[in-house]
Order: structure tokens, then sequence, then C-alpha cells
């Protein structure tokens, strides 16, 4: 996503000369706007997936990449009419990125207690992790600042609205463009070949040698990663799948450098992984007619459950990478059995849009990745582990069916999802613990609709600890509590925001007179936090969905734009009276309150409730730009607010994903006081 876009910015520098006094406004300069603007969103989203998938840290730290775009791009905005020219270093600290993400990846290597769980290359010690990220955070400040400055530099020649309405367009395409090659599993050299020929393009030809050399380094080197042997690229993960073993041989699968799976032969299974079978020692035969599992991967349930008898399998997976790995690889080939209907498809969203009931539910290990999981992130199954998910799994089985789940899980882990299947089934599950695996320990989760599993040796009557819920999706957290370790980064984020802006932006005395706009910003990445969570939740925490709600914030920006320019707007203080209503309207519509409606509907209603406050609170973004003095001071305000919101993101951690709304009507109304302020001020002078 765009800096403006978070930041609600349209920019109205009133002046349309270029830094050389030359008119602007020309056909050729709204396809340069553009076209900056595309290729400034497209590297955004590229380095933001690109890190994380060869980085296992930067992959536990939400917004770690984001927030150092934001801070980037603002720094390139600053100097849209300086004679710093970030633009002209892009190529080398591009290079210089791409380079030391490649040279010092992080890998998890083991989960063995006592033994270093990360990895370089060949075996090495990773760099520890200060450094590590604050290497990345640097260099990606870096290259950001250069895109952001390109697009500045020609934004500056338009009328406000005219610059942003092709900035807006720009950003579209961006994410179109993106979302298509994840769409067809396009490697980092598709990425890069876009972003650095981009590059080439606004440097023009008046472009030197080593600028040159340094575009063709990035493109080598991200060629080098997209043809590492073993490896391939999903919309979700880099994947890199082997085939190990002879005896026992198996297709070992990691994602983003992280052990995920392993395809088996049942004859394995039997004898390495017992666990798979577990479940089935509760149900007969005869009453396997409809199963579901969640969470198919490459196969392995699959072939166990048709050897088990299951008479009709739905195998649900949420990467379609996943799913072909296992059709080509597996021992076994489930996935061609005809018994067999594989789904692409988002585990609670399958729950919630589906009328079928089973006679067996597992979810199989869905959460493949808890050895590094982000515990601040929304994972992709973050909304199927919680209580409310797992009591619609209950709404979906036939009279007398069982549900199943199992992992290796941490302690708390195992009381946790033992609590959550008491408190939506009414009484605790029958377990079955295996051996353990680097602090971690198996453990199997089986229940029946009604009445006691039958020859459950063991039932759960261990601690009990709060299930995760729809508001507060985050199963890898032991407590509500911000860890120390995010503290410490959205410290260190902070503070180098605070100097860079110093340091290149000048005095913030500057900015004083913008302290409503910074509110704003912190206020509306909030805003859209909220969105992507919600529709995550309604339709899916898929890569599809996310794209479309980032191209609908910036669609709803663009009404918004075009609703100022030719309407004359109320005053302030009806607006954000306006605005908080709709807030208000948001909280008090529960968001659980709208799964059971049909798609259509359930899209309505939730566009309509999370858009109305994008809309309005871009209204008034509009109508305070207006008159700014100086736009560039007014968007480093602006920009220093959205990476303050977010840090605020993270109270999420602790109050859930509503509170925010509480927080984000809070920060509008510190807005409006400091407008008024402002505004008095003015007057007195």
């Amino acid at each position: 996503m765009d800096a403006t876009e978070i930041s609600g910015d349209t920019s109205p520098q009133r002046v349309v000369t270029d830094a050389q006094g030359q008119p602007g406004g020309q056909t050729r300069d709204r396809v340069r706007l553009a076209f900056a603007s595309f290729l400034m969103l497209f590297v955004e989203l590229a380095l933001i997936r690109w890190t994380s998938a060869n980085n296992v840290f930067v992959s536990t730290a939400t917004n770690f990449v984001l927030l150092a775009s934001f801070l980037g791009i603002g720094l390139g905005f600053l100097n849209a009419r300086t004679q710093r020219d970030f633009l002209r270093w892009a190529p080398l600290t591009f290079a210089a990125l791409v380079g030391f993400v490649l040279a010092f990846p992080v890998i998890l290597a083991t989960l063995n207690v006592g033994a270093t769980p990360y990895r370089g290359l060949r075996g090495m010690v990773a760099l520890p992790r200060p450094v590590s990220l604050g290497i990345i955070f640097v260099l990606s400040v870096a290259v950001m600042a250069g895109f952001g400055q390109a697009v500045s530099r020609m934004f500056v020649r338009f009328e406000p609205l005219a610059a942003y309405r092709l900035d807006i367009a720009g950003s579209i395409a961006g994410i179109a463009v993106f979302s298509a090659l994840s769409f067809l599993d396009m490697p980092p050299l598709a990425w890069g070949v876009i972003a650095a020929g981009g590059l080439a393009v606004l440097l023009g030809r008046g472009s030197r040698w080593w600028q040159w050399t340094a575009i063709a380094v990035v493109i080598l080197l991200l060629g080098m990663d997209s043809f590492a042997p073993h490896e391939q690229w999903s919309p979700y993960y880099k994947l890199s799948v082997v085939k190990m073993g002879t005896k026992t041989p198996a297709v070992y699968v990691t994602a983003n450098n992280v052990p995920y799976q392993a395809a088996r032969s049942l004859a394995v299974l039997h004898e390495q992984k017992k666990f798979y079978f577990y479940p089935y020692s509760h149900v007969t035969r005869a009453s396997l007619k409809d199963e579901l599992i969640i969470g198919a991967g490459t196969g392995n349930d699959v072939a166990v459950a048709l050897s088990e008898g299951a008479r009709h399998i739905d195998a649900v997976e949420i990467d379609p990478s996943l799913i072909q790995i296992g059709r080509e690889l597996h021992p076994d080939h489930p996935y061609q059995n005809p018994r067999v209907t594989a789904h692409v498809a988002d585990g609670r969203e399958y729950l919630q849009d589906s009328s079928q009931h089973y006679n067996l539910i597992l979810f199989a290990l869905p959460d493949s990745l808890t050895a590094i999981a982000g515990q601040s992130a929304l994972r992709l199954e973050g909304y199927l582990l919680t209580e409310q998910s797992v009591a619609q799994a209950r709404l979906h089985l036939a009279p007398g069916g069982t549900f199943s789940m199992y992992n290796y899980y941490q302690p708390f882990l195992l009381a946790r999802y033992a609590t959550t299947i008491d408190q939506a089934f009414g009484h605790e599950p029958c377990v079955q613990v295996g051996p353990p695996l680097g602090g971690r320990r198996l453990a199997v989760l089986t229940v029946r609709a009604s009445g006691a599993v039958p020859d459950c040796a063991n039932v759960y009557h261990g601690a009990s600890v709060a299930p995760a819920t729809d508001d507060h999706p985050f199963p890898y957290l032991p407590g509500r509590s911000i860890p120390n370790i995010y503290l410490q980064i959205l410290a260190l984020i902070l503070i180098a925001s605070v100097v860079a802006i110093k340091l290149a932006g000048g005095a913030f005395k500057r900015m004083s007179g913008y302290l409503d706009l910074a509110f704003m910003g912190a206020a509306f990445l909030l805003l859209e936090t909220k969105n992507i969570v919600q529709f995550a939740l309604l339709f899916g925490s898929t890569w599809f969905v996310n794209s479309l709600v980032f191209a609908a914030v910036l669609l709803v920006v663009w009404l918004a734009i075009e609703t100022a320019s030719r309407v004359k707007l109320p005053p302030p203080m009806v607006l954000y009276a306006v605005l908080l209503a709709s807030l208000v309207l948001t909280w008090v519509v529960p968001q659980e309150s709208l799964l059971s409606l049909p798609s259509v509907v359930r899209f309505l209603a939730a566009g309509s409730l999370a858009f109305a406050p994008v809309y309005l609170a871009n209204l008034i973004f509009s109508q305070r730009f207006k008159d700014v003095a100086t736009s560039g001071d007014a968007f480093a305000a602006n920009l220093l607010g959205a990476i303050v919101g977010g840090a605020l993101e993270y109270l999420a951690l602790i109050t859930g994903y509503r509170f925010l709304l509480i927080v984000t009507g809070m920060l509008y109304a510190l807005a409006f006081i400091a407008g008024k302020s402002r505004l008095s001020r003015t007057q007195q002078a």
C-alpha cells in the first residue's frame, strides 16, 4: 500500500512548476507520475513479501518493512524540491538491500532445546536479531526514499487533486500487477525486472554506468534467488521442496526458511507418525461417510483418511502450491483418488460458507509454522483457531460426529486448545500425548458433538488457558500483553523515524502547525488495519482478499477526492461528527452478526461499515490540505503520525481489534481539537 493512501494526503501544493520552475501538467508528466506511483507501491509490496521470505526475524515483526517504507517515502516527499537526491542513489541502496538479505538470510535450522536455532548460509550462525533487522530497516528506508522522491518531484507539477488522482491510479495498478504475479506464482525475478527496470526508466537517459551496474546486480541476484535448486514461490510462501531418504523416503517442504511439512507414505506414517491415525481409533469405518480435513497440505492426512475407509473427503488447503506438490510428489498420490475433492480456500471461510455436515472433521496441523509464529501477526490460520471457529466446526458435524485437531504444541497451546474445545462443545476433549519435539509435545485432541469419546483412555483435566477469539485472534500469544521484543523493536523504529526526519527534513518546528495531521495519520492507519482484519474474518485470510481491501481503500480515497473537488463540503465540525458517528456504528454492530449473512449481503454490509469511515476521513483530509502553507511539512507530520499509528496497532495484543475503533475515535477527536487550536492561534495573529 502507498504511504499517501495511509496518510490520506492530497498534497495540495499550489505551485504547479517543477524544481527548475518549468510548468507541469502535460500528458508526459501525467504518465510519469502514474508510473512512479505504480512503481513505488509495487516495490513496497515486493520488499514486504521478499524480505520476510528470506529472513525469519522479519516475518515475526509485524509491519516492520511497512513502517520502514512509510518513513522512506516520507523522506522522499520532504525532499521533493531540495538538492538531496535520493533517487540517484536508489540503484545502489536497492542492490545493497538485495545483496544483504541474500548474503545473510535467517533460517530456522533446529527446534532442539539448547541449540542455536537460527542459521545463515552454509550453516553459519545467523547475525544477531538487532543487527539483521537494523540493517534491513535502514536499507529499506533508503530504497523507498528514492522511489518516494521520484513520485514527489512529479507530484508538485500538478494541482493537488489532479496529482492525487494520478497517484491513486498508479497505486491501484501496482496492487493489480503484484496480485497478478502472485496468482501466477511468479518468482522474485519477475518482481525484480519490473522494479529495477522501472527504476532505470525513472532515472532516464542521464543514468551513469554505476547506476546501470547496480540495476543489473539487482536483477542478477534476484534471478539467482528465483532459480535456486528445489525452490518455488506460492502466493504465500517461498517453498523449498526436497526429496530425501532411501529406506523411508519423504518429500520435505520448508516455507520462508522454516521447516513446514513432510509428505510420507502410509507405511512410513504407520512407523514414524502414528498420531495421524489416533482420531480413527475413536470412530468406526462404517461411520466415515463424509470427512472434512482443514489444512490438508501435501496430502498425508488425506492418504490416512482414505486408508481408514472415508468414502468422501473434502480436503481444504489455503495454498494451491501445496496441493500441487502433493499431487505430483506424495508417495501415495491421495489427491488423484476420486473420493477426494480438493478445495483451495481459507478454512474458516469454508466453514462459514458450507452447508455440508461431516462424520469427522480434522484440523490437520493447520498451524505448522508455530515454531516461529509471529505472536502479533494475524496469521493465515489465526481465525481458524478461535473459540468461534471451533464452535462453527461443531455445527458442521453430523449426528454422532467427531472433531479432532493435532500438532506438536507448546504446553500453554495444548491447554488453550483443550479449553477452547471445552467451551465450544461443553465438555473436555479426549487427549492423546506423544513424543516431544524441541520443547513441544505431540498431542491429539478429540471430542464428539455429544457424549463421551469412545475408547478414550485420558480426558483432559489440565490447566485452563483462555481461548483465542475472533476479536483477539492470537493463539500463540500466552497472555494479553505486548512481548518485550516488540516493544524494543517499536521503540527503535520510532527513535529512528524521529532522527531520520530531523536529519533529512529540517527542524520539527516547521511541522508544529500540523499536529492535527499527525493525529489523522495515526488514526487512518488504525482504521485501515481494522478493515483488513475484519475482511479476513468475513471472507478469508487470503492474499486475494487482502489485495481487494487495499484496492478498495484506494478507490474510496479517490471517491472522497472527487467529492471534495466537486462539492462544497460542510464545516469540519460537521464532518468530524459524522465520522465519529460512523465509528460508533461500526462499534455497535458486532462482526459476528455479519457472518451468518449470505455472501453478497455480507459483502455489502461489511463494505458499508468498513469504508464509510475511510470516505469521511478522506473528506476531512481533503478539506484540511487545501490551505496548508507547505505540503512537504504537512506530509511529514502526517507520516510521523502514521508510523505512530503502526505502533499503536500493537495495542490489539492487549485489547483486541475492536478496541482499536475507540483509539481511532480518540485520535480523530484530538485531530479536531488540534485543528481548532491552530485556527484560534491564526486568528489571534
